[in-house]
């Protein structure tokens, strides 16, 4: 199961909230790519497709594809505000290592 934090649930509601365009959920995946070999994606999107996976909390819908799921199973998403700014963190237990910059692992 993936999870949000509160603070993942209160930037994505906020996120939802001001979308121009009608939004059904947030789709996370992972693509080939980044330093580490895999990258994570994510964005907002007005509808689901009909193999994805469904994870709903807090009343969020998490649209993840088959493949994804794989390596996002157990995940935690946090959204953190720092002096370098701000953004969605990834505490994913099946990443054996991971780019400094947190978007990318292996």
């Amino acid at each position: 199961m993936i999870q949000l934090t509160e603070a993942a649930v209160d930037a994505l509601r906020t996120a939802i909230a001001g979308s121009d365009e009608p939004v059904e959920g947030l789709r996370l995946m992972v693509e080939s790519g980044g330093c580490a070999g895999l990258k994570y994606m994510m964005g907002l999107v007005g509808e689901a497709e009909p193999s994805d996976v469904l994870v709903e909390q807090a009343g969020i819908k998490v649209f993840v594809d088959p493949m994804s799921i794989a390596y996002l199973e157990g995940t935690t998403v946090d959204f953190v505000t720092s002096l370098e700014g701000a953004g969605f963190t990834f505490d994913n237990p099946k990443a054996t290592w991971s780019c400094s910059c947190g978007k990318s692992f292996g």
